[in-house]
């Protein structure tokens, strides 16, 4: 269970920085994609070095999901 929880809360984390800079890029933008994708690796790095187990991948999906959404909200006005 402390193995799932570090995967979930890194991949939310590692994705805050990534959404962030995300925002300011053109959608669909060659910067834009390589924003959103770039941590899938570690995310799936850190999957595989704690043993989590394939059916919590959707936890984990929706923590980087939301760590983008913040990520891309910060420093948003209104």
């Amino acid at each position: 269970m402390t193995a799932l929880l570090f995967v979930i809360l890194a991949a939310f984390l590692l994705n805050i920085p990534f959404g962030y800079f995300r925002r300011n890029e053109r959608k669909y933008s060659w910067r834009w994609f390589l924003y959103i994708h770039m941590p899938i690796p570690l995310i799936v790095a850190a999957r595989l070095l704690t043993n989590t187990e394939f059916k919590y991948v959707p936890l984990i999906v929706l923590a980087a999901f939301a760590g983008q959404y913040l990520g891309g909200r910060l420093g948003v006005n209104g």
